[in-house]
């Protein structure tokens, strides 16, 4: 539990935002919770009485080669016969090919960035590596949503997965304009055009400045900013060269 208090009622002023990165460094917690511990203990029973692996189970494996493997199907696809049998073909393996991507980020990707994968650190790598073959980067990735979202999550001014300026509104301490009332609707627009910015912006401008949203972080070097242009390079390859050359 944060030990900063953010006050619930409208006539209370509300939570203000750390202006720099040293106010953020303020920020501290409590030790764990009676919740906390209780819900710990639950889940190791569980997986003592049922006997099975929070890591490196079958199944995940299974999934993942699936996933991976009807991914490489439809790309192949829509790259060497999706244009050639007219619009409503390649359209079609488009949106199937999205949704295998999302398949890759939500079931493979994930779970490896949050070292959920498997026991081995290397396995643990390549599935959050999954990320650079679709377009982001497993590096940002790890230090926008494994450290200041799950280390602050919803805290406005740390949180930078609820920052989506004037657009959206995620946290009742953000400042609220009239046409928030409808982002329910038009974020889902707003959403498509996230990951393209995403892939071709932000993360290029992460690495530059060395800072998301105002909150500074190290920047990739080395084995790590190889892995993080070779990413893009495969991505950007893949989505726009190699495809052209057909």
């Amino acid at each position: 539990m944060s030990t900063i208090t953010i006050a619930p009622s409208a006539a209370t002023p509300a939570y203000k935002p750390a202006s720099t990165v040293a106010d953020r460094t303020r920020l501290r917690f409590g030790r764990s919770t009676a919740f906390q511990k209780e819900l710990k203990l639950r889940v190791d029973a569980y997986f003592k009485e049922s006997g099975q692996s929070p890591r490196d189970c079958w199944q995940m494996y299974l999934k993942s080669a699936i996933l991976l493997s009807i991914f490489a199907a439809l790309y192949a696809g829509l790259v060497f016969f999706g244009f050639h049998g007219g619009w409503p073909l390649a359209l079609g393996l488009s949106v199937m090919l999205g949704l295998a991507t999302a398949g890759i980020a939500f079931n493979i990707q994930h779970d490896g960035g949050h070292h959920g994968y498997s026991k081995s650190s290397m396995v643990n790598q390549f599935a959050a590596m999954t990320l650079d073959l679709v377009g982001g980067s497993s590096y940002i990735w790890d230090w926008k949503h494994d450290v200041l979202h799950h280390t602050y999550t919803n805290i406005i001014g740390h949180d930078t997965d609820i920052e989506l300026g004037i657009l959206g509104r995620l946290c009742p301490h953000q400042k609220r304009y009239w046409f928030h009332r409808f982002q329910h609707l038009y974020l889902w627009f707003f959403y498509g055009l996230l990951v393209p910015k995403w892939h071709f912006y932000d993360d290029f401008v992460n690495v530059i400045t060395g800072s998301m949203n105002g909150t500074k972080f190290p920047r990739p070097k080395g084995r790590k900013l190889l892995m993080f242009l070779g990413g893009k390079a495969v991505f950007l390859g893949g989505t726009f060269a190699f495809p052209m050359w057909y």
